[in-house]
């Protein structure tokens, strides 16, 4: 039976395997609300769900695969500076925001900036990393 197409909701902390935090639901006071298996959760987080029990909490490590995937190099992209007013401005390391065809928007890193040259990094921040979640499943909407 399981989970699968139902909506829950669920409270997480999720870890790298260092133990570095990099999200919590707790912290924001609101359990995540998702349906399961419709593509709105990553693959691993999804799986671990659909067979859990209300007021179960399991812990679960997730492969970059079933998490934000490998690091993709096509993601890199540099462009000349000249092409992005206000590029120069940007420094390294710093997360923006940019417009991608039709408008639509493209979260992205600089990844370096020479002179007149800028490198956007557009590989999601967790791509390549392993995760770790504690999840404990608040509820299930029948």
């Amino acid at each position: 039976m399981g989970n699968e197409g139902k909506k829950v909701k669920a409270h997480y902390i999720g870890t790298l395997d260092d133990g570095t935090q990099f999200d919590s639901s707790y912290s924001r006071n609101e359990p995540i609300e998702f349906t399961v298996g419709a593509g709105m959760m990553i693959p691993g987080f999804d799986k671990a769900v659909a067979e859990m029990e209300v007021g179960q909490t399991t812990s679960v490590h997730i492969p970059a695969a079933e998490a934000y995937g490998e690091v993709d190099p096509n993601a890199v992209q540099t462009i000349p500076v000249a092409q992005l007013p206000g590029a120069e401005n940007c420094t390294v390391g710093q997360r923006v925001m940019l417009s991608g065809p039709g408008g639509m928007p493209m979260p992205a890193m600089v990844a370096a900036l020479e002179n007149d040259t800028i490198t956007f990094d557009f590989n999601h921040e967790l791509a390549g990393k392993d995760l770790n979640f504690e999840i404990t499943l608040v509820e299930v909407v029948e």
